[in-house]
C-alpha cells in the first residue's frame, strides 16, 4: 500500500511539472465495487497542455518508481487521457470534458483530496 501512495505523489508530481490544475486525488479504498485504489484528476488547458502532462505522468513514474501504465488512452484527441497504473488510474482532462463527465462525484464514498495549484 506504501508503494501505492508514493506512486500517487509521483503522479501529482508529474502533473505539476507540467502545470496540471485543479489536482484532486480520489481515494477509493474500502469502497466496494471500485476499480482501483486511487484516482487522480486533473486537467490541462490546451490538447498540447493535456498530452504534455501525460507524458510527464509517464517520464516521472518510470524513472523515479520504475512503473509504466498498463494502458493509455485518448492521446492525440487529447480531450481527456485515461492512465491505468493498475490500483491508481489517472484521468487528465479539458475543463469542458472535466465538467461533463465529473468523475469526483462518481464515487460519493470517496474521499477526496484537493491539491493546490503551483504557480
Amino acid at each position: 500500500m506504501e508503494q501505492t501512495r508514493q506512486l500517487v505523489e509521483t503522479i501529482t508530481k508529474g502533473i505539476q511539472e507540467k502545470k496540471g490544475q485543479r489536482i484532486v486525488i480520489a481515494d477509493l479504498n474500502g469502497i466496494d465495487g471500485s476499480i482501483a485504489n486511487y484516482f487522480v484528476i486533473c486537467q490541462g488547458n490546451s490538447p498540447s497542455q493535456v498530452e504534455a502532462i501525460a507524458e510527464s505522468v509517464g517520464d516521472m513514474a518510470r524513472l523515479e518508481m520504475q512503473e509504466k501504465p498498463t494502458a493509455v488512452v485518448g492521446l492525440g484527441h487529447s480531450h481527456w487521457v485515461a492512465m491505468d497504473y493498475g490500483n491508481v488510474l489517472v484521468h487528465i482532462f479539458l475543463p469542458e470534458t472535466r465538467s461533463f463527465y465529473d468523475l469526483e462525484n462518481l464515487w460519493e464514498d470517496a474521499i477526496l483530496t484537493e491539491v493546490p495549484d503551483i504557480d
